[in-house]
């Protein structure tokens, strides 16, 4: 960065000449031409056809004017670069200018730091090396030259010509030679000048008749387009005066002092000029009407800028102001004004050298802070109309850079965002706090100006950059378009917008917090909003899981938890702990979206699976092939396709599976559970196969030998039997091997869905999204259901094997043979043959986890079956005493067919399902008036003191016990004995046959 002021010491002048006796004309620089356009001037536009030239030398003839009258001590500047000798001290006091103004004369100094530099925060001289050196300063030791003076000085940074200054300061000298003891406020300047400046004094008549006409522009500018009194359309004094001055623009205009056109033009100006608006007449108003006033001013301060370097202020600034000043009384200035021009001037000048000195802006901004006092301190409408209009242009162009900062600035140019910044806001807080009335009004509220502006660049900036961000993701999908897998455009937006809101925060937000101190929660909240609108239409249009859907979806979920963290960082501090910020940040429900969309998923597989189980149940038939391991094909699919549903599911892209694995095994659970369940239906139950009892009769003596040498009729209760089970008879899916195929399906899906359950565990581990709490239970990751549903129809089918083997397969040698007729003739071994054939066909097909329980029940089902031939046989079955021995051998044979001399069931198994039938066989042996008598006993105590008079029929229960009244009615009921018949036909009038 240029350094702003260079050292202005006099021997290094590169404008002061060579000198060892007299001083050679000074070489005469142009102004600046290679600054950018200036801003339009918010300081007023002139209506007078007058250019920055005419305007600098009518300054510059001001300047010399207003120095001219005042007076002061001659400063003498001695160089640190030259000797301390008395010569030379004499050589440079003696050096003096043409000019005779003692203030003009005066030389220049710069042994110590400027004051005005120093109070706006300016750098000192010299810490750039290649620097330009201004017009005090020295070029090498050994060179000395001449002290240069106020007025060289100013003519210098003004570009005026020698020549031009020395016919002023002649011209200047006759005036103040005719007019002794008047005020320089009092002289009409331009109008002395014209008289005493003739055509002779120029190089050429061109020249003159330039200068004339630029005078008379000058008077036409400041007595008839800008008075400092506002004109009537009927001054007379106005009339002759356009007149003269567009007459004389024509044509030569003639000064002399007794021409009567110059006596008539002093008429009408001394008459112009003298009016006044406080009934004072010792001032001559001709320069200090607005705007005409501030723009001659503005070229007197852009005087004291560097030539060489237009980013610098000389280091003589301090001296040059205070001559600059003394025109204020002429130009009708203050010093508030003079705040208000410096400021913009110095403004200005940064924006025109191309933005490079920041020292420029700082000064500004330095010099804002005297104007904010000002304006607190007056309400004048002429200076608030000025002022605003200045302020509005600085904050103008400053917002033009700060709506838009991402644009405008970025690391290698923060440091200008800063001074910017700082300078914007000042502005903006005058403009409201002090000149808007709309603040006035609302003040108790306590509005924060600096906040709101920040917060306004924050919001607009983020937003432009946002919209920005859009275009440049689409282009990009767009150029991707044929080029496999592209991104989609909101997860490219996504990470663009996370990598816009890392560099806000590291980049601009330090500098905006010093305004704001929620600078980074803003812009987040500014870039979640933004992305919110784009997001929310997204999930407003999916209507099925898709990987771009995931992907999209991941990437906003992920650029959300980003902005929050920053936000809650940068609000940690805050009074309410960033609670306002997180409320302008209502979530994306990214999360939620993907999971609604998975539950989508997880349902269409399930539903699908439901009406697979379906169609494959009604197909299956229910018959393993040879080399299968005795379970349905049905079940192998089922189980395959239960796996790869766990597959592709962990294969989703998606940061929840812990989270929705519980969703769907509740739906595989309930899928696996019906087809377990549909797995036992119409398969029966022990019900299905029990024959109903037949009604109690009695017996005769006579009735054991009944039907010998007849045709044994088939009896009503065989038939009865044979209706119940006709459903499971007619279709062949039902038959023993059929249930037990069924058996093994249910117990392979058993320990199948240990493995299963395994594997999920496996797939978690291998999950992005699993934590350590995902294994630490079971819950969501078992099936919950299936697994009791398996046990429960397993139960169930063994159940349904076992009574139908008995009760239906072999019904023709339990039910309808065993005992019937002769005891001794019709004894249990035929049943046991064909049992122990059944028995080994089960135990060879059925499942070994499940052989001992099916063996079990079919084991309880002949103990069921045993006791009820003994006690619901019919009328075809009939006991005596005698027949009780065969019955126990009997039955001693079939446990014995179940402990299989140790090989089969375990005896303390065995001897849980005989205790019933150990109960109940003793009674075959008792006689049968201890059996009479124990049923009185145990139906007086079941029904109390009403069985007295007449015993009640006892229900059947099914329940067999020796001390329940219808177990010892009906051991009476086949008893046969005379006693027992007797018995039974006085209380309960029983036949002897149905």
């Amino acid at each position: 960065m240029a350094h702003l002021f260079r050292e202005l010491s006099l021997g290094h002048s590169k404008r002061g000449a060579h000198s060892t006796g007299s001083a050679p004309a000074l070489t005469i620089p142009t102004k600046p031409t290679t600054m950018a356009a200036d801003l339009p001037s918010p300081l007023g536009q002139l209506s007078a056809q007058l250019t920055d030239s005419e305007l600098r030398l009518t300054a510059y003839e001001i300047f010399v004017a207003a120095c001219r009258t005042s007076t002061g001590k001659a400063l003498t500047f001695v160089s640190s670069s030259l000797s301390d000798s008395p010569t030379q001290q004499h050589t440079n006091g003696a050096a003096s200018s043409p000019n005779g103004s003692p203030a003009l004369q005066r030389s220049l100094t710069s042994a110590a730091a400027s004051k005005m530099k120093k109070a706006l925060g300016l750098k000192s001289p010299g810490s750039s090396s290649g620097s330009k050196k201004s017009p005090g300063s020295g070029s090498g030791p050994g060179k000395p030259k001449r002290a240069m003076t106020v007025g060289e000085l100013m003519r210098i940074q003004m570009g005026i010509s020698e020549a031009m200054d020395s016919r002023v300061r002649r011209a200047l000298l006759r005036i103040s030679a005719g007019q002794v003891g008047r005020r320089i406020e009092s002289v009409v300047v331009p109008l002395e000048l014209l008289q005493q400046l003739k055509s002779s004094d120029f190089t050429d008549p061109q020249e003159h008749e330039e200068w004339q006409k630029r005078t008379l522009k000058i008077l036409e500018a400041g007595l008839l387009l800008h008075p400092f009194v506002p004109l009537d359309k009927s001054n007379s004094a106005a009339q002759r005066l356009r007149q003269i001055i567009h007459g004389a623009l024509d044509r030569p205009f003639e000064t002399g002092r007794n021409n009567e056109s110059m006596q008539v033009l002093r008429s009408a100006v001394t008459a112009l000029a003298s009016r006044s608006s406080d009934g004072l007449y010792d001032t001559s108003h001709w320069a200090d009407g607005l705007p005409l006033n501030l723009r001659i001013y503005e070229m007197l301060l852009q005087a004291v800028f560097d030539n060489h370097d237009e980013t610098s202020v000389i280091e003589e600034v301090d001296e040059l102001m205070e001559h600059i000043k003394k025109t204020w009384s002429i130009l009708g200035l203050n010093q508030m004004l003079h705040n208000l021009c410096f400021t913009w001037v110095l403004f200005n000048r940064f924006v025109a050298t191309g933005q490079v000195e920041l020292d420029l802006l700082y000064a500004a901004d330095t010099q804002l802070a005297e104007v904010a006092k000002d304006a607190k301190a007056t309400k004048d409408p002429e200076y608030c109309k000025i002022l605003s209009s200045t302020l509005t242009s600085i904050l103008g162009w400053a917002e033009k850079r700060l709506l838009a900062y991402h644009d405008t600035f970025d690391s290698s140019n923060i440091d200008t965002m800063q001074a910017i910044v700082s300078l914007g806001v000042a502005a903006a807080k005058i403009l409201v706090e002090d000149i808007s009335n709309e603040y006035r009004r609302r003040r108790k509220n306590e509005v924060d100006v600096a906040r709101n502006r920040i917060d306004t660049y924050i919001r607009s900036s983020l937003r432009t950059a946002f919209a920005q961000m859009m275009e440049k993701a689409d282009s990009s999908r767009r150029a991707s378009r044929n080029q496999p897998n592209p991104l989609p455009v909101l997860a490219i937006l996504a990470k663009d917008v996370g990598e816009l809101a890392v560099k806000e925060k590291q980049l601009f937000s330090p500098i905006l917090k010093i305004w704001h101190p929620f600078a980074a929660g803003v812009a987040v909240a500014t870039l979640h909003a933004c992305y919110a609108n784009e997001i929310k239409q997204f999930i407003s249009g999916i209507a099925e899981l898709t990987p771009d859907a995931v992907q999209v979806l991941r990437a906003a979920d992920k650029l959300e938890k980003d902005l929050v963290l920053i936000a809650v960082e940068d609000s940690v501090d805050s009074d309410d702990g960033g609670k306002a910020i997180i409320r302008e940040m209502p979530p994306y429900e990214a999360e939620a979206a993907i999971a609604n969309l998975v539950k989508v998923w997880i349902k269409t597989r399930v539903d699908r699976l439901k009406e697979w189980v379906d169609r494959n149940l009604q197909q299956e038939e229910w018959n393993p092939p040879a080399s299968e391991d005795g379970y349905a094909p049905s079940a192998v699919e089922v189980l395959r396709i239960f796996d790869e549903t766990l597959v592709a599911f962990f294969q989703l892209p998606i940061p929840m599976h812990p989270a929705l694995l519980p969703d769907l095994m509740a739906g595989l659970d309930r899928c696996l559970q019906y087809y377990v369940t549909k797995t036992k239906s119409g398969c029966g139950s022990r019900n299905t196969f029990v024959p109903t009892m037949p009604a109690l009769t009695r017996c005769t003596m006579e009735s054991k030998f009944q039907g010998f040498g007849k045709k044994k009729e088939k009896s009503p209760t065989s038939q009865k039997r044979n209706s119940q089970v006709a459903t499971v008879n007619g279709d062949n899916s039902f038959g023993i091997p059929q249930l037990i195929c069924r058996i093994n399906t249910l117990q392979r899906i058993r320990s199948e869905l240990e493995v299963l359950e395994k594997r999920i565990v496996t797939h978690l581990r291998n999950s992005e999204s699993a934590h350590v709490e995902d294994f630490s239970n079971g819950l969501g990751k078992k099936f919950e259901l299936s697994p009791a549903a398996c046990v429960e129809v397993i139960t169930q089918l063994c159940e349904a094997v076992a009574y139908k083997m008995v009760f239906h397969d072999l019904s023709h040698v339990l039910w309808d043979g065993l005992y019937v007729g002769e005891p001794s003739s019709s004894r249990i071994e035929p049943f046991l043959d064909e049992l122990e054939k059944n028995l080994l066909i089960v135990s060879n097909t059925v499942h070994e986890r499940v052989r001992t329980r099916i063996i079990t029940d079919i084991m309880r089902a002949s103990f069921d079956g045993f006791l009820l031939v003994l006690l619901a046989g019919g009328p075809s079955r009939v006991f005596s005493r005698k027949d009780s021995q065969i019955i126990e051998d009997d039955f001693k044979s079939l446990k014995d067919l179940f402990w299989a001399n140790g090989d089969g069931l375990p005896s303390e198994l065995i001897d849980k399902f005989t205790t019933t039938v150990r109960g109940v066989l003793p009674l075959f042996r008792t006689d049968t008036e201890s059996l009479i008598e124990r049923f009185r006993r145990v139906t007086l105590e079941s029904y109390g003191s009403s069985a007295r008079s007449r015993l009640p029929l006892p229900p059947t229960s099914g329940q067999w016990n020796p001390t329940e009244p219808n177990t010892l009615l009906r051991v009476l009921c086949y008893r046969n004995d005379e006693a027992a018949s007797k018995f039974l036909k006085k209380t309960y009038n029983l036949p002897k046959k149905l």
